[in-house]
């Protein structure tokens, strides 16, 4: 198990090649890891950015359209960490047995990306989650995002013996983010679980899922 001292820096936009929303988007999300949802305003992307002022409301007039820039960048983030399209598949004739590893590895394999290399992303996330409680339009791009990570959840599921995917992926999910919460946010803030440990908690779950399905 790795400790950690201190609190990662919030993560700074790279001027790399890449559209401007794009790094307008990166300096929000950046803005909101590091000073919360109040730090977050058109002056201060700005600044995180190095642009000129005046960019930011160029490309999102109002704070809503800023907001709704951060999730959708955060989803195509999160989308690359992680990488659920890339875990493999069980073979013909699935079952338990054939799917249940790639499963743990897939999701092991994502939850330390986040947790080694990408907290920032996590508390940013957190962040948008709060306010699209309060701004329905913001809910609704929140939750279209999230689609994108839950479908994937559902087909590894089945691939890997469940009866019932659906029901079964709330119960992953549940636990996934209860494990980036408890080591970003909550009690175990202070060090970084390993793979290893990671991918053990993940197939005791999934046993007691499938067992007796496949």
């Amino acid at each position: 198990m790795n400790t950690r001292s201190s609190p990662d820096p919030a993560p700074r936009p790279a001027r790399s090649p890449g559209s401007r929303h794009e790094l307008i988007a990166d300096a929000a999300l950046a803005l909101l890891a590091e000073r919360g949802m109040r730090g977050l305003t058109h002056r201060a992307v700005d600044e995180a950015a190095g642009l000129p002022q005046g960019s930011t409301s160029n490309l999102a007039r109002t704070r809503a359209a800023l907001l709704e820039a951060a999730v959708r960048r955060l989803a195509e983030r999160e989308t690359a960490v992680l990488a659920l399209d890339e875990a493999p598949k069980a073979p013909e004739g699935g079952g338990y047995g054939a799917g249940a590893e790639p499963v743990a590895d897939a999701l092991s394999l994502a939850l330390h990306r986040y947790l080694s290399r990408h907290r920032q992303l996590v508390i940013a996330r957190y962040e948008l989650a709060l306010e699209a409680t309060r701004r329905p339009e913001l809910r609704e791009i929140y939750d279209r995002a999230g689609r994108a990570f839950r479908e994937p959840m559902v087909a590894m599921l089945a691939a890997a013996g469940s009866g019932e995917p659906e029901r079964h992926a709330l119960s992953m999910i549940a636990w996934c983010d209860g494990v980036l919460f408890s080591c970003t946010a909550g009690q175990f803030h202070a060090a970084v679980p390993t793979r290893a440990a990671l991918r053990a908690s993940c197939a005791e779950l999934l046993d007691g899922m499938l067992r007796g399905e496949g």
